[in-house]
């Protein structure tokens, strides 16, 4: 019990010593006035778009063959949580890094074992998409154990130099079009 409790204050931490990070390259500082020949800096503080758990895709589910959406065959069921980023900009470009937490349950097929996870980072701006990537994320059910936590972390999520303001982040599992039943 210690264990997950520990892992669990290890995983809110990162979260939130992430959440209070938005910097930019060159240190965040403008300088007004003083000496005319040292470099101003080009950059000021952009805006940090904020990350959200799209509709439907906060939970992922594996099943053992042929028990697609039976309840009994589940092997391993997923979710996101929390979700943070951490924006650097620069003269040309919003890099962002996107963290979300979350956890795998073992279900009645399931048990220790590794577990490989869609998860997708999408940007958009209105209707417009800035940024899409779908990660393939291992995770491992320890031996011992039916379930465990695990941070997401994508970084070098690049939108435009402007796109700060309007800008929203999405995260989610993706496991893309359904197929065609034959």
């Amino acid at each position: 019990m210690s264990g997950n409790v520990s892992r669990h204050l290890l995983a809110m931490s990162i979260l939130l010593v992430v959440a209070g990070c938005n910097k930019t390259q060159d240190g965040g500082s403008i300088e007004a006035g003083g000496n005319a020949n040292a470099p101003t800096p080009a950059v000021i503080q952009a805006a940090c778009p904020p990350v959200t758990l799209r509709d439907g895709t906060a939970s992922y589910r594996t099943y053992a063959k042929g028990g697609k959406d039976d309840p009994t065959k589940v092997v391993y069921q997923a979710s996101l949580a929390d979700t943070t980023r951490q924006c650097v900009q620069s003269a040309d470009s919003l890099t962002v890094t996107v963290v979300a937490q979350g956890r795998v349950v073992a279900g009645p097929a399931g048990g220790p074992g590794k577990l490989t996870m869609p998860i997708r980072v999408a940007a958009t701006d209105g209707e417009k998409t800035l940024y899409s990537e779908l990660t393939q994320y291992p995770v491992e059910v320890p031996p011992g154990s039916t379930n465990t936590q695990f941070v997401f972390t994508k970084a070098d999520v690049t939108l435009p130099a402007g796109a700060g303001s309007d800008a929203k982040i999405f995260i989610g599992f993706d496991e893309g079009p359904q197929k065609a039943k034959q």
